[in-house]
């Protein structure tokens, strides 16, 4: 008779060695819950980072939207179906539509994300071969070893430190202040530094005044910006498209594109030029992929960014996605290794500084082991058959919560 099926919960707060600074929020430590699913001795991790500027979604929230999840569907489902054709059903379907899954994008990434870790390591797979690729229905073909990624500019760091000790640079993206004139000096300071050949993209996260922003744009194009991101308050459609017209940069979108009707709505206004994919905010890796393919459809480009302060799962998923997805603008890599002098998962998701790539996380699945530092942060327990989730005690006592941000 099989083991009765378990789910985990972890909210990872750990305390960052630096800071991040942008125009919506600063973050001192990170905010993400982390779920193992085990299923007759096969276990995967998932990861969410629920951010409510972004979604809407707290880490609380999540919680409490969790206490439905379906585990006995789950756990049925995994023992009836032949795991390959399961994991084409996921890769098609998603897992809130397989599922019926209850709550928003970052509960939906948080179990899917599980689920196709534990598939992985059943089928003996790598990460890559876990997400959907460019073509339809397309599960596998060859990755690259390696991709450059971006170096990210927060309003923490001064831009000679950022050029004097973060190259070599592939890409930059420069978080806006609230000052248009150090922006367009930083932006200036960069090109100076760097020549043409490198783009930069300004992202202002949502700050920006309508009336205000064809100016900016115009000042920051002369100064040698090749992008702005999320501009305006989200969905500010028809303002967006008049920005297109009338401003001097193409227009990434963020926070305004969090699920396809957004990706609809945002291309029937002429609202963009391009998306920001990230796997919390998009709900999952199969959401993910299909705004790539949205995008591509529709002639945007596209980026695969990250959440500041991801802890484990949702880096190893966003390098596979991106390794199945070259055709990115680019890609960011994170900052793990500065945060996080402790990861609470291993083996540590490597940066190669040298060079400013990464490649996939090695193993089956999304190849990381929750490891001791993950004991103190463990929430909740909910076993087949008991519909329950009972708490958890934790190893040490946690530190402060963090303050809902970034």
């Amino acid at each position: 008779m099989s083991e009765p099926a378990t789910a985990e919960l972890y909210r990872v707060e750990l305390p960052m060695a630096v800071g991040f600074d942008h125009p919506a929020h600063r973050r001192t430590t990170s905010d993400s819950l982390l779920l193992r699913l085990t299923v007759d001795g096969w276990s995967g991790i998932g990861e969410c980072a629920p951010r409510r500027y972004v979604t809407g979604e707290t880490s609380d929230l999540v919680s409490d939207a969790l206490r439905a999840l379906p585990l006995e569907a789950i756990a049925a489902s995994l023992r009836a179906t032949d795991p390959a054709a399961l994991l084409a059903l996921l890769l098609h379907e998603g897992a809130a539509a397989l599922y019926s899954l209850p709550g928003g994008n970052n509960l939906h990434c948080l179990v899917e994300t599980a689920l196709l870790d534990l598939l992985g390591r059943r089928l003996g797979l790598p990460g890559t071969e876990l997400v959907p690729g460019p073509g339809p229905g397309t599960v596998s073909g060859a990755a690259p070893a390696s991709l450059p990624v971006s170096q990210v500019l927060d309003l923490s760091l001064d831009v000679e430190e950022f050029l004097d000790t973060r190259g070599p640079f592939h890409f930059v993206k420069t978080k806006a202040s609230s000052d248009i004139s150090r922006d367009v000096r930083t932006v200036a300071a960069i090109r100076d530094r760097l020549g043409d050949r490198v783009p930069v993209m300004v992202d202002a996260n949502m700050s920006w005044a309508a009336e205000a922003a064809v100016g900016h744009t115009r000042s920051l194009h002369e100064a040698g910006a090749t992008y702005v991101e999320e501009p305006l308050a989200r969905g500010s459609w028809r303002e967006l498209a008049r920005l297109r017209e009338q401003g001097a940069l193409p227009v990434v979108l963020d926070e305004s594109v969090r699920t396809a009707a957004d990706a609809r709505a945002a291309v029937a206004h002429g609202a963009c030029d391009a998306f920001n994919i990230r796997i919390a905010k998009n709900g999952g890796p199969v959401a993910a992929a299909g705004l790539a393919a949205f995008a591509r459809e529709h002639g945007l480009a596209f980026q695969i960014g990250v959440q500041v302060a991801e802890v484990g799962p949702l880096i190893a998923a966003g390098r596979a996605l991106a390794l199945r997805h070259t055709d990115a603008l680019t890609v960011e890599g994170g900052q793990s290794d500065r945060f996080f002098p402790d990861m609470v998962v291993s083996p540590r998701p490597v940066v190669d500084r040298d060079r400013n790539t990464v490649g996939a996380v090695p193993g089956t699945g999304f190849g990381l082991e929750l490891n001791q530092h993950a004991d103190r942060w463990a929430r909740a327990r909910r076993t087949e058959g008991d519909p329950g989730w009972h708490p958890t005690a934790p190893a040490t006592t946690p530190t402060a919560r963090s303050e809902d941000h970034a």
